[in-house]
This record gives C-alpha cells, sequence and structure tokens, in this order.
C-alpha cells in the first residue's frame, strides 16, 4: 500500500446524511468535502449523480423539507460557534439562502420545522425574546414567518436536550425535555397557540425517549426503561396522542433487541428502526398497516434505509470503512442483503476522487478483557507497511461509538505505516443499555479508561502494537481520553498524546461551557460541581499535569462553546508551571472539532508528522 494523496483523500465526499422529500421523489443530502464545507445536495431516485443546493464557507445542515418537497430549511452557524440561524432554500433557487430567524443571534438553537403552509417556524431557544434576555432553559417557538411575530408556546424547567418536532398537520408540537433528572429525557405535546402543554411519555425519571411524529399523527418512539426499570434492548411503541394510548411493536421484557432510535418515512405507513448491535448497524422496516416488522440486515457495513420509492424498492444510505458512504436504491425484503450484489448505486462519490477502493484499509473488530473481566470491542485497521508505530483513535460522547466507516485521519495514517486501535469503551453505544450506562458507575475518568488502556496491553501483547511506540488522539471526549492517557498511564503504554478540543478541568470545563450540556456533565458525573467538588477535581487531568513524560500536541478551535479554549488557557499556566514542554495547534475558524477540510489537511499533517517523530 503507498501512501495516500491526502489532497486526493480530502477530495473524497462524505455524506453525513440523507433525506427523502415528501413526495418521494429526492433526496436532500448532507456532503462534506464537495466544497470548502459541508453543503447540502439533491439527488434524485430515478436517476444517478447529485446537484448543488448550498455552497458556503460555512457548515449547512439540513433540518426539514417542506411540505410541497419545492423547498427545504437548513441551518449555519459561523465557523462553528454553534450559534445558528436557519435558512429556507428553494430547489429552483439553489444557493439563494433566505434568512429566517436572526443573524448573530446571542442563543443557542435547536430545531427547524416548517409548517404545511410555509406560514411559520417552530424550534426551541435558550432566550426570552420578550425581555431580550438569555436563558439557562429553553423556549419552544412559533415564529409566524408573515409578520414575523414570536410565540413563546412552552419552556423547560432546567436546560437539556429539547428537540421541538412539528406535526404533519401542523397543528402541535412534540418537545423532549430532562426536567426531572439529568439522565432522564421525556416528551412533552403543545399546541401551537400554546394551549394543552401536557407531558405524554414518561417511563421513569431517569429513563430515555427518542421519539418521532408519524405519517398519520401518531408518535413512534423508543425507550431505553419500562415501569421505571432499565432494560437491557429498547422497547418500540406507537402512542395515540389524543387517546393516549400506546401500541407496543417490541417490547423488551420479551425479546431484547438494542435499538437506539426510530425513523418516520414522510407520507407513508413505515417506520424505521434502528438496532446497533457491537457497533453495527441492523435496520429494521416497520409496516405499521400490516403489523410486520422487515429485517434488512446487510452482509457487511452499515444500511440506514430512509423510504419507498416502489412497491418493491427503497432508498437507503450504505457504508463501510472500504465503501464511501453513498445513496442506493435496494430491494425491500427480509433476507441478508449484498451490497455487491443487491444494490444499485446512484451517487457514487468514490468517482469524485483518485482514492481506489483496495486503497482502503479494512477495519477489523477486536475484543479484550478489562481490568473488571469485561469484555470490550473496538477497531483496529493494520497497514500494510507498519512503522512500528500505534495510534489510539478515541470517539467523542461518550455516549456514541466508532464503527465500521471510512475515516480519512484513521486511512492516511495507515498509509504511512501506522497502525490504528479505535475502541469502544464501556460508555458506547451499540452494545445494549446496560454497556451504554457503565460509565457513570465511576462517571468520567473511571474504567472506561481502562478500558482503553488495557486494549493497549492487549495489542501490545500481540506484537500488534509495541511498548514506547504508542499515540493517542481524539476530540471532545477523546479528547479528554488523550489528556486522561498522557498523565496516567505509563510512558511504555501512551508515549505521545494529541488532544484536540478536549476537557482538562471538568470544573471550568462545566462553567463555561453551553448551559445546555452542563446537564451531561452532571448525568455522567452524579452531580455538579457544587455538589461533588472532589469528584470533578480527581478526574480532571490538569490536576494531574506534573506526571507527564511523553510528547504533547494540543490542539483547539477558538470558537468552540462546548469545550471551551479557557480549558486551554487554564492547562497551559499548569504546564509552564511544571515546565513541561508542549506543542500548539490552534484554528480561529473551527469550533468543536476540526471541520474544514482545509484545516483538517493542515491537522492530519501535523498529526502525522507529531507522532512520527514522537515514537
Amino acid at each position: 500500500m503507498s501512501k495516500l494523496d491526502l489532497d486526493e483523500l480530502m477530495r473524497l465526499p462524505t455524506i453525513y446524511g440523507g433525506f427523502l422529500s415528501p413526495d418521494g421523489e429526492k433526496i436532500a443530502l448532507m456532503i462534506h468535502r464537495y466544497h470548502e464545507n459541508l453543503d447540502v445536495f439533491i439527488s434524485s431516485t430515478d436517476r444517478k449523480g447529485f446537484s448543488e443546493l448550498t455552497n458556503t464557507k460555512e457548515a449547512t445542515r439540513f433540518k426539514d423539507w417542506s411540505k410541497d418537497s419545492k423547498s427545504i430549511i437548513v441551518v449555519e452557524d459561523k465557523n462553528g460557534n454553534e450559534r445558528d440561524v436557519l435558512y429556507q432554500v428553494f430547489l429552483d433557487e439553489p444557493n439563494n439562502l433566505h434568512p429566517l430567524t436572526m443573524k448573530d443571534p446571542p442563543y443557542f438553537l435547536r430545531g427547524g420545522s416548517i409548517s404545511p403552509s410555509n406560514n411559520f417556524l417552530v424550534y426551541a431557544v435558550n432566550y426570552d425574546f420578550e425581555r431580550k434576555k438569555v436563558l439557562e432553559e429553553f423556549s419552544i417557538i412559533v415564529h409566524d414567518l408573515e409578520t414575523g411575530d414570536i410565540l413563546e408556546v412552552a419552556r423547560t424547567k432546567r436546560p437539556g436536550f429539547v428537540i421541538p418536532k412539528l406535526s404533519p398537520d401542523g397543528k402541535t408540537i412534540l418537545y423532549s425535555s430532562s426536567d426531572r433528572d439529568p439522565s432522564g429525557l421525556q416528551w412533552w405535546v403543545v399546541n401551537i397557540d400554546g394551549s394543552d402543554n401536557r407531558e405524554v411519555l414518561n417511563f421513569g425519571d431517569k429513563g430515555k425517549i427518542e421519539a418521532t411524529w408519524l405519517f398519520d399523527g401518531r408518535v413512534g418512539f423508543v425507550t431505553d426503561t419500562l415501569e421505571g426499570v432499565l432494560q437491557e434492548g429498547g422497547s418500540i411503541g406507537l402512542l395515540e396522542i389524543s387517546k393516549g394510548d400506546i401500541e407496543w411493536i417490541v417490547n423488551a421484557h420479551k425479546k431484547t433487541m438494542f435499538f437506539e432510535n426510530v425513523r418516520t418515512v414522510l407520507n407513508a405507513p413505515y417506520m424505521v428502526a434502528i438496532e446497533v448491535r457491537n457497533a453495527r448497524v441492523i435496520p429494521y422496516i416497520i409496516d405499521l398497516k400490516r403489523k410486520e416488522m422487515i429485517n434488512l440486515e446487510v452482509e457487511f457495513g452499515n444500511l440506514y434505509p430512509l423510504g419507498p420509492i416502489q412497491d418493491d424498492k427503497w432508498v437507503g444510505l450504505f457504508y463501510s470503512s472500504k465503501y464511501p458512504a453513498d445513496l442506493f436504491i435496494i430491494p425491500f425484503k427480509q433476507d441478508i442483503i449484498s451490497p455487491e450484489k443487491d444494490f444499485f448505486n446512484i451517487t457514487d462519490v468514490l468517482s469524485h476522487s483518485k482514492i481506489e477502493r483496495e486503497d482502503l484499509v479494512q477495519a477489523e473488530g477486536y475484543w479484550w478483557e478489562s481490568v473488571d473481566g469485561l469484555m470490550i470491542h473496538g477497531w483496529i485497521y493494520q497497514s500494510k507497511t507498519p512503522n512500528g508505530k500505534t495510534i489510539v483513535y478515541v470517539h467523542g460522547g461518550p455516549t456514541s461509538h466508532s464503527e465500521d466507516a471510512i475515516n480519512p485521519f484513521i486511512q492516511y495514517v495507515c498509509s504511512l505505516g501506522f497502525n490504528v486501535f479505535d475502541p469502544n469503551y464501556r460508555g458506547s453505544t451499540g452494545y445494549g443499555i446496560h454497556f451504554r450506562e457503565l460509565i457513570k458507575e465511576d462517571g468520567w475518568g473511571g474504567k472506561e479508561q481502562e478500558d482503553i488502556r488495557t486494549g493497549i496491553e492487549s495489542l501490545i501483547k500481540k506484537n500488534f502494537a509495541h511498548k514506547f511506540k504508542v499515540g493517542i488522539t481524539g476530540t471532545s471526549y477523546g479528547g479528554y481520553s488523550s489528556w486522561w492517557a498522557i498523565t496516567h498511564f505509563p510512558l511504555e503504554i501512551v508515549a505521545a498524546a494529541a488532544p484536540i478540543c478536549g476537557m482538562t478541568d471538568l470544573i471550568v470545563d462545566y462553567n463555561t461551557t453551553r448551559p445546555d450540556l452542563r446537564i451531561y456533565s452532571e448525568e455522567m458525573m452524579g452531580g455538579s460541581p457544587d455538589e461533588i467538588p472532589e469528584k470533578y477535581y480527581e478526574r480532571s487531568p490538569i490536576n494531574f499535569i506534573q506526571n507527564i513524560k511523553g510528547k504533547l500536541l494540543i490542539v483547539q478551535g477558538l470558537q468552540d462553546p462546548n469545550v471551551t479554549p479557557e480549558n486551554v488557557k487554564v492547562v497551559e499556566k499548569k504546564l509552564k508551571e511544571y515546565g513541561i514542554p508542549y506543542e500548539k495547534l490552534v484554528f480561529e475558524d473551527e469550533g468543536h472539532g476540526i471541520f474544514k477540510p482545509k484545516n483538517q489537511k493542515i491537522l492530519y499533517k501535523k498529526l502525522a508528522e507529531f507522532f512520527d517523530s514522537s515514537l
């Protein structure tokens, strides 16, 4: 395997999501690395290729289709500052973004649904428009696009993960809140005039529920808790809003299936349920009329069905570590499907780069035993020209997971001779609910870090990695884990670290992050810094800076409102106090993570050079 051309790798488009239009004829796609940033494109179900709808210097993300399928709602911020502005883009006017909400807003915005008549928007903001005051909690907003009037129809009692969703008839808003407990997620409904605000889905204060409107006005949902008891698998139900009746499709008491979310299909009697088992997507289509579940499992990789286009055909998004995410026409059959034999490729993103499939390294599943006997899974990437050095790439979240998918950084460094280890430590999704919840037993900086350490030790024993030849990197929680490793692991286990936008002082991080994200720290740590200051102190890498013996490269986006640059400022002071040398790479035009292709190119080259010289 020869060195991958980084310019060509940066030209390999990545599709981040596909959204079928209400008329079933078009798909909105978010594609990264085709333009200078993330943009929205349109593809058709009856021909190959895609065309641009937006082309701006900012990351543009899809939010909603109009009911008539003639326009979409998109959102942009500035250089990753997460201060979102909603725009409308008409399909017959590409690259003409019509602003719908305040430019340079003082608030954070979530959601963005447009009414069936295109005359109002629904979203949530941590802002009181009447008093012009920033809040910690979120307000549910109905925004009249004709008059500009803004009506607050509901407000949460505390900050949290709030997503409002407008019903198909445009009369009712479904929204989430974590008012009862930082660990929980319940759902409420409110009419667009602010009347009849009430909770409709709650299976326990700490229970998490994912919910969505269905084509017929019912709500499809998956819950990790039944009767106040946490389940190992998710239960799927249908809620009739007017009566409050629930019809169960999958009951976790009877059958354990690791469902993580459900997705609606616009204007069709289907719901898509996504099971993730051992970090691999297994999709099910639920026929709401026949009450049948059709398993669309593929031989390898990951498939997300989007919706029907013919009686026996669907459109879906498929990908793996050797197959870039592409839009495919897929057969609608309950059988193991072969992507190579049964799929018809619509987008063919590989044709936009000189990268060949054989240039890419396959992700191989790897299991090992952690300190308490728990089996942990992750991925290893074996370079075809190994240089004896290994990079540990730690995913963020921690409530997420690494999967069998193309990661440009991993593919690039593998081509340079590095082996890569990509662990899914406890707390990751994709392995069942109890595995996800295990991180809360210790809180951040607990046994999940030992999962990473024991994984490295296991690979050293098997000669995949070598003592004093291991480096670690990752973004967000992966950045925190990199800080943890360089301050806690012996030099023979981790000799270099490059944390990217990683927390250094958990108290500073809590006090400077977005208000709606503090609740996540409380959930993971078991309380706020005021309630358990000792735990926040002992789990903060900044308080163990004196232990650093390996090489250190700090990477930060200066617009980051999540893990703010204050984390870097305070740790630099400590590093200088102890006389510990380090390198630093900052990006003025990036937020939480380094996302722009031009900056990723700089970052990947720097990381490769840093680990090559440090190991």
